[in-house]
């Protein structure tokens, strides 16, 4: 395949993920999330949005600058199934989240949602060096996102029913 091709590939794949998840959310965004209990060190709205179109386009590199390494390359192969992995774990998340307005289980996914890109960014490195370090904004957020995540199920006790 055109290395460009594969360029862009790489690019629409997470973009794609990130829609479906936006989907999956849209609706709780407006009438449920508002009405959470957020800590002083939430971002606004409006930031969620851009960071993520960010963060995708540097995963997207990322995943490219691996796959154009070539599969006979040790450790590709591997690699890029953690990082499909993971983006099926980044979409669970906002589902889990947002769709199912549950919190909670999305505080207990986030765990391996982390883990997987924790993961996908050590191998992307063991590859090329650049797509790990690209990778490396994502584990920051996703950390933030987690501590984010905890914080609103403890502001939060009893909405077990995503209510």
């Amino acid at each position: 395949m055109n290395s460009w091709i594969g360029l862009v590939v790489a690019l629409v794949v997470p973009q794609v993920v990130g829609v479906a998840a936006g989907a999956a959310t849209a609706r709780s965004i407006r009438d449920w999330y508002p009405r959470l209990t957020k800590p002083g060190f939430t971002p606004p709205n409006w930031l969620f949005g851009p960071a993520w179109f960010v963060l995708y386009i540097l995963m997207g590199v990322a995943s490219w600058q691996v796959w154009r390494a070539g599969f006979e390359t040790e450790g590709v192969w591997i690699a890029l199934v953690v990082y499909g992995v993971h983006l099926l774990l980044n979409g669970l998340w906002s589902i889990l989240f947002f769709g199912a307005r549950r919190p909670d289980w999305a505080l207990a996914e986030v765990v391996f949602l982390w883990g997987s890109v924790v993961a996908s960014a050590w191998l992307f490195f063991q590859v090329d060096g650049v797509a790990g370090i690209l990778m490396l904004p994502y584990v920051a957020w996703v950390t933030f996102a987690a501590i984010l995540n905890g914080a609103i199920v403890r502001l939060n006790p009893g909405f077990g029913s995503g209510a």
